[in-house]
């Protein structure tokens, strides 16, 4: 069946049938295969050659990331944390990527898309609940680090490796090391599939038709209990991409969470069924253009009704 929100040609192959017994309140799910995980990454890569989101990925978050993680590890003496830190950001990465899900939508209707226009998602009416829920995987990722924190004090006291020499030995040559990481990354592994069953869809879900944060995550744990081995592919593939790319000193990220985003809205596609009875949302307002010495002022539009 085509995806009638799909107006470019070959958007959404036919898929397998729904799932039998569907709760009728919420959005019916489908079932899908692995093949279907790879038409997902291929049409992300696709939005990913077209819109250059990338040059925001690259200019602007990471070059923060780099310079704070730099400054934890070298100001701050938490090299522990380095790969906790790093890993973690994995947790936040479904709402950072919300610009992302705004584009491949732009794409999918048809409609212009340049990078800029990502930042149209704050005008969204749903933005107060993606926001909210984003709160709620930050909140995912601080306990994350503090459970990172306290196993690494379980196993080493809080005695701070000097240089990453040190560490290293520490880790890979020691008993309490081996502990170190068969426990660190099961309780990581615990973490990433807490905040892949509550998110894996619904970012997407919220964008697309403005539902409550309660129920997107409602939603994405029904997908993830209609398809559990497809949804288990899944995060392997994030997690295989995220390590890809971070081992560059994190400069393959600038292509793998741009793709990873893409894709996410184009699985959220396969996998939620449309909806028959959604009324078409309100035009929005054409976004004023602005010269770009206004940046970043211009990324926060309601504080120019007064003229400031």
């Amino acid at each position: 069946m085509a995806n009638p929100y799909s107006p470019y040609s070959g958007n959404a192959p036919p898929l397998a049938q729904p799932a039998p017994a569907q709760d009728t309140t919420g959005p019916i799910i489908r079932r899908i295969g692995l093949s279907d995980l790879h038409d997902a990454l291929r049409r992300g890569w696709e939005d990913f050659k077209e819109v250059p989101s990338h040059a925001i990925i690259l200019c602007v978050i990471y070059p923060i990331l780099g310079l704070g993680i730099a400054r934890a590890v070298m100001g701050y003496s938490v090299l522990p944390l380095l790969f906790p830190l790093a890993a973690g950001f994995a947790l936040l990465g479904p709402f950072a990527a919300l610009g992302l899900y705004e584009l491949s939508r732009r794409r999918e209707l048809g409609e212009k898309a340049s990078a800029w226009d990502a930042l149209d998602v704050f005008s969204s009416p749903s933005f107060g609940a993606m926001l909210g829920l984003g709160t709620l995987l930050l909140a995912l990722f601080v306990t994350w680090i503090a459970t990172a924190q306290a196993i690494y004090v379980a196993a080493f006291g809080y005695a701070s490796a000097a240089e990453i020499p040190d560490f290293a030995r520490r880790v890979l040559t020691t008993p309490q090391g081996w502990w170190l990481v068969v426990v660190g990354c099961g309780t990581g592994f615990l973490f990433a599939l807490v905040a892949l069953c509550i998110s894996v869809v619904s970012f997407p879900l919220m964008l697309d038709r403005h539902a409550s944060a309660g129920e997107a995550m409602v939603t994405s744990l029904r997908v993830v209990a209609a398809n559990p081995v497809a949804m288990a592919a899944w995060g392997l593939i994030v997690a295989a991409l995220l390590v890809a790319g971070s081992i560059p000193l994190f400069l393959g990220l600038a292509v793998v969470i741009p793709l990873l985003g893409h894709a996410t809205w184009h699985l959220y596609r396969k996998v939620i069924a449309p909806d028959p009875n959604q009324r078409p949302a309100p035009p929005r307002l054409p976004r004023e253009k602005r010269p770009a010495a206004d940046f970043p002022a211009n990324l926060f539009p309601w504080r120019r009704k007064g003229g400031a």
